[in-house]
């Protein structure tokens, strides 16, 4: 029983670093796009900030629904496609930020989880199990790496982790 108590601790905690991450780094990005969007003078720029932070946990898929609306306002106030276009830029620049510096920071910070192994293991697993493989890839990382750190720690009853 002391074993499976161990191993819910150990997941548990992991899991709890990794949702940890996941909030600091919506929270950035909200800021990022709250701080772009007053720039840009798109109308309900809190809103919209809020919206794609909430949207920033959701792999993929979230980041390009938290665009639509600031796109449609730009497009809706201004009547142009030098406006919306703005937005689009902001986009790219927000979403290099984040892919190449923010994730990859807090990321191995808060989950200790590498860099390359948040990169490719993503990708691996939605080969393997499209879609789904997606999602699990980020928490299951964090629980992996949570089981070696623990290996590799003195006094664990684990055995060694072999490197």
């Amino acid at each position: 029983m002391r074993n499976f108590r161990d191993h819910l601790r150990i997941t548990g905690s992991a899991l709890k670093n990794w949702a940890l991450a996941q909030l600091q780094d919506s929270l950035a990005v909200g800021a990022l796009w709250l701080i772009g969007l007053y720039i840009l003078h798109v109308p309900l720029a809190p809103m919209w900030a809020v919206i794609a932070a909430v949207l920033q946990v959701v792999p993929h898929f979230g980041p390009i629904l938290g665009l639509l609306g600031p796109v449609l306002s730009a497009t809706i106030k201004w009547m142009d496609w030098e406006h919306p276009l703005a937005v689009l830029a902001l986009y790219a620049v927000i979403v290099l930020i984040d892919g190449i510096l923010l994730q990859p920071y807090i990321m191995r910070r808060t989950a200790k989880v590498p860099v390359w192994a948040s990169i490719l293991a993503p990708v691996a697993l939605g080969v393997i199990w499209p879609f789904w493989g997606v999602l699990v890839a980020p928490p299951l990382l964090a629980v992996l790496y949570a089981y070696r750190a623990r290996r590799k720690a003195p006094g664990s009853d684990l055995p060694p982790a072999k490197t």
